[in-house]
């Protein structure tokens, strides 16, 4: 994609999270360590589109693929880009992880951050099965955020999240670490690392193996 397939917005339509801002060097940290060098990203579920921004200019030899099937997280994205975005960050797609096959073509990796706790069960399977189908041997699925473990919380504050997000809506909540890795290894996928982040999440680096 170039410059002309961009999704006309404005600046005001740039969504902010503090969150964001507090855990995307974090996060960087860890993509640095098991991202290839060179090849195409897609990020799922990718929302205002900070992430995405913020990835892409610190890893230029990578081409980054927002997506977010929110039309209001897309405008944000293609703003951030239109913005100040590096020529590697590519316009949003509307990708809806359970719409399937996914509207992409090849991509080397795959970046999924703050999706799996606001999303029904269903939106994890589909996640990991589109994974194991479609990443490349030793690909990287890389997820971020909140995980029990064992069947417990990491801590209080995560219990109480966990049970406002089931109040909002009972198909969402923070997923068993264990749960989710069994449910990779059906599709290929082994866990290859697991590193404690800020405020009591996760980043789970998920690799397909021949």
């Amino acid at each position: 994609m170039n410059r002309q397939d961009s999704i006309p917005s404005e600046p005001d339509a740039r969504l902010s999270s503090p969150a964001t801002a507090r855990n995307r060097e974090p996060i960087l940290e860890v993509l640095r360590q098991y991202l290839p060098s060179h090849g195409v990203v897609l990020e799922v579920a990718s929302g205002s589109g900070e992430h995405a921004l913020h990835f892409a200019t610190a890893l230029p030899d990578l081409d980054w693929q927002p997506s977010d099937p929110n039309p209001r997280a897309r405008s944000s994205i293609a703003a951030w880009r239109d913005g100040q975005g590096p020529a590697n960050l590519r316009s949003p797609l509307a990708l809806d992880v359970m719409r399937r096959p996914w509207p992409v073509e090849g991509f080397d990796a795959l970046v999924c951050i703050n999706m799996l706790h606001i999303s029904p069960w269903s939106a994890a399977e589909a996640l990991l099965s589109e994974a194991g189908e479609r990443l490349p041997v030793h690909g990287v699925l890389y997820l971020y955020g909140p995980f029990k473990r064992d069947g417990q919380h990491t801590a209080p504050s995560n219990a109480e999240f966990d049970r406002d997000l089931r109040m909002r809506n009972p198909s969402w909540g923070i997923r068993d670490l264990a749960e989710v890795t069994a449910l990779a290894s059906q599709h290929g996928l082994h866990l290859d690392a697991v590193v404690d982040m800020p405020a009591n999440n996760l980043s789970v680096v998920l690799c397909r193996h021949p």
